[in-house]
C-alpha cells in the first residue's frame, strides 16, 4: 500500500521504517528542513535504538523518501497517517492546532480527486475530537462526503522510548477506531503481517483506550511511590513489599476488579484502606491518590444513585444486597448504601438478594446493618417476582438469578440499570456506557 505519515517525529519515523519493512511504499512529511535533510541522509531524526540502521536500510532501498509537499505525498497515496504532536496547554487542555493543520492539508489535497482515501489519526486525541472536530475540517477542506468519499479512523500507537520497534512489531492489540467499516478494512490491511489481535471499535472508543492505558500506568508508578514512601515511615522495605505483591498474578498483576461496574465495599477494602491512609497522615505523609480513593468510590455510588432517580420513576426493585455474589456480607456493602440513599429520597424499594437470610445475620453484620436500612426487613422480597411485581425500575446489582429469569421479570416497561454488565440485558442503562451506544451500532450495521 502507498501510506503518507505527517509528522516524522518519534512516532511518525517508527512508523515509516516498520511500515516500509512491511513491504509498503512510505512517504513522510514534515515541515522542518532538518528533519528532512537528516532523512535523506539515511537518518533518524530522533534517538532510538535500532531505527537509525532500519531506517537508513528502506531510505537506501526507495521505500521510504521524504517531502514538505502534503498535496503531493496525498495524491500519491491511499491512506494518510497523522502523527502529529498533540501538546498539552497551559491549562491542561489538548492543543490541537497542528491536527487541525494537517486535516486541512489533507483536505485539500483530496478536493477534486476521486479515488477513495483513508484518514488515521495516530497522534493521541480524546475522544470527540475526530468526529466532533476533524472531521469538519477535513470535509470542508475537500469538499468531499466523509465517510463515504474519504474514510476517517482512530488508529493509537503504544509505543515506548528505548523498545519502540519491537513493540510496533509484536504490539498487545491492534486498535481501529472506524467511522465506517470500509476505511476499516483499509487500516486493517496495514497491518495485516503483524499477529496481534485486532480491535475495530468507534473512535471514541479507540481514544480512550490510549487514555486508560497511560492514565492507569500514571496510577500504578504513583501507588507504588505512595505503598513505597508509607513502607519507609513505617521501617519496612518498600521494595521487598512490592516484589511480593506482584506475585499474586490472580488479582494484583492480572485483569480482575479492571471492568467498569459499580463501587467497592465489605469488610476488608474500605477499612483497610481508611488504616493506610489514617497511619500516613499520622505520620505526616502526604498520599494524594490514596486519599482520593475512597471519596472516588463515593462519587461513584452518587452517580448511580443519580441514575435512578433520573428516570423519574417511584418504584424500584434492588436485585442484590451484600457486597458481592456467593456473600451474606453486608458490611459497607455499596448496595446497601444505595438503598439506604434511595429510601433518603422518598424512593418506594423491594430488595431481593439470595445470599442473604435477615435471620440468619449476626454480629458485625445485624448491627450494620441495624444501622444503615433498620426496616430492612420490610423491604426484603422472597423471590425475585415478589421484589418486581410492581416495579418501575429494575436495579441489577448482582446475578441473583438465572438469565431466562431475569430476562422475564425485567421485560415490559420496565427500565433496567444493569450494574453488572449482563450481555443479555439489551437495552439495559449501563452508568458506565454510552447512552447512544444501540444507535451507533445500528448505523454502523
Amino acid at each position: 500500500m502507498n501510506i503518507a505519515i505527517f509528522g516524522l517525529g518519534y512516532v511518525g519515523s517508527v512508523s515509516a521504517a516498520c511500515l516500509a519493512a512491511a513491504g509498503h511504499r512510505v512517504v513522510g512529511v514534515d515541515l522542518d528542513p532538518n528533519k528532512l535533510s537528516l532523512l535523506r541522509s539515511g537518518r533518524a531524526p530522533v534517538s532510538e535504538p535500532g531505527l537509525d540502521a532500519l531506517l537508513g536500510r528502506m531510505i537506501g532501498e526507495g521505500r521510504v523518501s521524504v517531502t514538505d509537499d502534503a498535496t503531493a505525498a496525498v495524491r500519491a497515496s491511499d491512506l494518510s497517517l497523522v502523527c502529529v504532536a498533540t501538546p498539552s496547554r497551559a491549562n491542561g487542555s489538548l492543543d490541537t492546532t497542528y491536527l487541525e493543520r494537517v486535516m486541512a492539508q489533507i483536505g485539500e489535497a483530496l478536493a477534486g480527486q476521486d479515488a477513495y482515501h483513508v484518514v488515521a489519526v495516530r497522534s493521541t486525541v480524546l475522544p470527540g475530537v475526530v468526529e466532533g472536530h476533524l472531521v469538519p475540517i477535513l470535509r470542508q477542506a475537500s469538499g468531499r462526503r466523509v465517510p463515504e468519499d474519504i474514510g476517517v479512523c482512530v488508529n493509537p500507537e503504544f509505543l515506548r522510548e528505548g523498545s519502540a520497534l519491537a513493540d510496533f512489531e509484536q504490539p498487545p492489540f491492534t486498535i481501529v477506531g472506524e467511522t465506517h467499516p470500509r476505511a476499516g478494512d483499509v487500516l486493517t490491511q496495514v497491518y495485516g503481517h503483524l499477529g496481534a489481535p485486532v480491535h475495530r471499535v468507534r473512535p471514541d472508543e479507540a481514544s480512550m483506550v490510549k487514555y486508560a492505558s497511560n492514565n492507569y500506568h500514571a496510577i500504578k508508578v504513583a501507588f507504588a511511590n505512595e505503598i513505597g514512601a508509607v513502607c519507609s515511615q513505617l521501617g519496612a522495605d518498600g521494595h521487598e513489599v512490592m516484589r511480593i505483591f506482584c506475585e499474586d498474578r490472580d488479582l494484583n498483576i492480572s485483569s480482575k476488579y479492571l471492568r467498569p461496574g459499580f463501587g467497592f465495599g465489605g469488610s476488608c477494602l474500605p477499612k483497610d484502606l481508611r488504616a493506610l491512609v489514617y497511619v500516613a497522615k499520622d505520620r505526616d505523609l502526604h498520599t494524594p491518590l490514596l486519599d482520593s480513593v475512597i471519596p472516588s468510590n463515593d462519587a461513584h455510588i452518587k452517580r448511580v444513585v443519580d441514575v435512578v432517580l433520573e428516570r423519574r420513576k417511584r418504584k424500584v426493585a434492588l436485585l442484590g444486597l451484600s457486597f458481592k455474589s456467593g456473600s451474606d456480607d453486608l458490611r459497607e456493602s455499596p448496595f446497601v448504601r444505595l438503598a439506604e440513599a434511595l429510601i433518603g429520597k422518598g424512593v418506594p424499594l423491594r430488595i431481593f438478594d439470595p445470599d442473604v437470610e435477615l435471620d440468619s445475620v449476626f454480629g458485625r453484620n445485624r448491627v450494620y446493618v441495624e444501622e444503615h436500612l433498620p426496616h430492612v426487613a420490610q423491604l426484603a422480597a422472597g423471590s425475585v417476582d415478589d421484589a418486581t411485581a410492581d416495579a418501575e425500575v429494575v436495579v441489577v446489582c448482582k446475578r441473583v438469578t438465572d438469565v431466562a429469569t431475569l430476562l422475564r421479570v425485567t421485560g415490559g416497561n420496565r427500565i433496567v440499570i444493569d450494574l453488572v454488565g449482563i450481555p443479555e440485558l439489551v437495552g439495559a442503562v449501563r452508568p458506565w456506557a454510552s447512552r447512544d451506544a444501540s444507535l451507533v451500532q445500528a448505523s454502523r450495521a
